[in-house]
């Protein structure tokens, strides 16, 4: 299981901003609220920003693998349909499942729990791909992403290497929504990676489909900047810019600097040696959000 103490790299908080201070510096950040003070609803208040844990990704080979888990399988021994890489077609593709845990930390360990602006929420499994009927489905899965008719060119996926240059040396983007980065084109938004180059790439890949794909139906929002600091608002074309992701498993990201790895960033570094074989083929990883909002008197 993930040892909240040990395998959490707690430096990926930071950097911590009140109104227009930084009180502790930290890694990449994101435009913070410009007004102070800020005002919801007619009533003043002073703007915060920070990083919060609130998501654990598995991304694995074999269905009902609760990676993060501790391994536990949900089908037992029996579990047909084992994933991962393989080639076809003269390319070396792969195919993986995916599960989505609700983990807010901070709030979970009672460590700030008169911050209001924590997600106030328990733990709980709430996605596994294997009840996905679209997850291994490209075709049916067009539903979801209509606009991928129009990316699905040498033109635009070749754009996505400005988005691979940015990420490497700052967050990643929201205008290039196509792309993931340095992990390559981000649709279809299911687990089927044409171009596999190694575990670590293919499930960051993944994992930036799987959180465009819940943008896109509404269930992750916008959470940062002017537009969050007085409540969450619906972005259907995500901000890559709004996430960070630490590997927990199999050899947990921990040191800082680069153990919270901007979505698109090239995985070269941070993903050599984390890729072998039997144990170290399904990855685990704990998503950061910004979060931005207005601290009013009441609240």
């Amino acid at each position: 299981f993930v040892n909240p103490i040990t395998d959490i790299c707690w430096s990926c908080l930071f950097p911590i901003t009140i109104g227009p201070v930084t009180i502790s510096r930290g890694g990449e950040d994101t435009k913070n609220i410009s007004q102070f003070p800020c005002v919801c609803n007619l009533i003043p208040g002073i703007p915060v920003g920070f990083w919060e844990p609130v998501r654990l990704v598995d991304v694995t080979r074999i269905p009902f693998c609760l990676v993060n888990m501790g391994g536990i399988s949900l089908a037992g021994e029996s579990a047909k349909g084992k994933g991962g890489p393989g080639k076809g077609h003269g390319l070396k593709q792969s195919f993986y499942q995916i599960h989505w845990y609700i983990y807010p930390l901070i709030y979970w360990m009672e460590l700030l729990t008169d911050f209001v602006c924590l997600e106030q929420s328990s733990f709980d499994v709430a996605y596994l791909s294997e009840f996905d009927p679209l997850w291994n489905d490209d075709a049916a899965t067009a539903i979801l992403e209509p606009e991928s008719a129009v990316f699905g060119n040498l033109l635009a996926q070749g754009a996505c290497a400005v988005e691979c240059a940015a990420t490497s040396t700052g967050l990643g983007r929201g205008d290039l929504f196509w792309c993931a980065g340095c992990q390559g084109g981000l649709y279809p938004m299911t687990g089927h990676v044409a171009n596999h180059v190694g575990g670590v790439q293919a499930s960051m890949l993944i994992i930036q489909r799987l959180i465009a794909k819940f943008h896109r139906l509404g269930l992750l929002k916008g959470t940062m900047g002017n537009g969050a600091k007085c409540r969450s608002y619906y972005m259907p074309l995500f901000n890559k810019s709004q996430y960070k992701m630490q590997m927990t498993y199999p050899i947990p990201w921990t040191k800082a600097p680069g153990a919270c790895h901007p979505l698109g960033r090239t995985d070269v570094i941070q993903g050599s040696g984390m890729n072998y074989p039997y144990k170290g083929e399904d990855f685990g990883y704990l998503i950061w959000r910004k979060r931005s909002c207005c601290i009013r008197p009441g609240m």
